[in-house]
């Protein structure tokens, strides 16, 4: 497990951009935080890295965003989905089985034993301190990911 604070959304967005010049295809990475903690502008700046250039917004009511750039981002949202059934109809396992692509799934701790084997999981937290301020929780679950685990150590730092 490895842990990082940001300091204001410009950090909270340069850390995800730093990721997104490194992250290789077939990355999952799933994002669970609390409404407001900064997830789709993680996102953004993680797509933005990616050369996405259309307006990258949350799939709330959509469920999935479909994004262009190096690497073709599925963007899941979770949050109103109510039973795993409903993984299957908007064809989820379809997507984070596509190894050429990148998925973000936002909200996957409402199906946890939905996820795929090899993701990278970011928990994003608002802390005790400023208002701003974020802890970022990474842990690696299965082992393809495992080069882009250890280089999160260097993207982290500020």
């Amino acid at each position: 497990m490895l842990q990082c604070r940001t300091n204001s959304p410009a950090e909270t967005g340069a850390l995800a951009f730093r990721l997104g010049e490194k992250i290789p295809s077939g990355t999952v990475l799933c994002l669970e935080g609390d409404l407001g903690a900064g997830k789709t502008l993680f996102v953004q700046n993680l797509a933005r890295a990616l050369g996405v250039t259309e307006e990258v917004t949350s799939p709330t009511f959509n469920l999935m965003n479909v994004y262009k750039g190096r690497l073709t981002i599925y963007h899941f949202d979770l949050y109103r989905l109510e039973t795993e059934q409903e993984l299957e109809e908007i064809g989820f396992y379809e997507y984070t089985d596509d190894p050429a692509g990148l998925v973000v799934i936002e909200w996957p701790d409402k199906f946890p034993d939905s996820l795929p084997e090899d993701h990278i999981y970011i928990k994003i937290e608002r802390t005790t301190g400023a208002e701003q301020e974020r802890c970022f929780t990474f842990s690696l679950r299965g082992t393809r990911d495992g080069s882009l685990y250890k280089e999160l150590d260097g993207i982290c730092q500020f």
